[in-house]
């Protein structure tokens, strides 16, 4: 083995995806460009693992060079990737973090079609656990107070009309103008 391979990194999420029942992808970001750089190696990966854990009990697999943890919920599979010498107990935070925040948000409703109905949440989940591929954050009410943070600042915020005539909010009138 190459040492440079064996040094410690930040880098330590190589993907994250969701699949259905069917092996469907609902939701995957690859964070290593070199890892499966186009759309067909990425699903081929996706099947593979799928098959191999669909019908498994177990909490960890190692697949194509791959640490592989993964959690089953009613109709969804939840995986998160590292590479062969990642810490399980790292990625498997990661993935507890992602499954917490997510039955939050879901109201403890963790299926397909909530799911679906609610992806810009998902979407956000996601990017607040991981940056390109390094862990920001694996407390789940951590993510939880940042993502309904931005959620309620987008939606106090994106609607406020500003006059640009009078410098008001809302199209209101200037009482001293008057």
């Amino acid at each position: 083995m190459d040492s440079a391979s064996l040094e410690p990194s930040l880098y330590t999420v190589k993907a994250v995806f969701i699949l259905d029942n069917d092996g469907n992808r609902l939701l995957s970001k690859y964070y290593d460009s070199e890892l499966y750089p186009s759309m067909k190696e990425q699903k081929n990966f996706e099947r593979n693992v799928f098959n191999k854990t669909h019908k498994a009990d177990n909490e960890i697999a190692f697949l194509e060079g791959m640490t592989i943890v993964y959690k089953s919920s009613i109709d969804l599979f939840f995986y998160v990737v590292g590479s062969a010498q990642e810490n399980e107990l790292m990625l498997m935070s990661v993935l507890n973090c992602l499954f917490d925040s997510l039955s939050h948000i879901l109201r403890k409703n963790v299926e397909r079609r909530c799911l679906l109905d609610n992806m810009e949440g998902v979407f956000l989940v996601v990017d607040e656990i991981i940056d390109g591929g390094v862990i920001l954050e694996s407390d789940p009410q951590q993510v939880l107070q940042k993502v309904n943070y931005r959620l309620m600042s987008e939606q106090a915020y994106g609607f406020v009309l500003f006059d640009y005539i009078t410098g008001n909010l809302d199209g209101q009138t200037d009482r001293s103008q008057l």
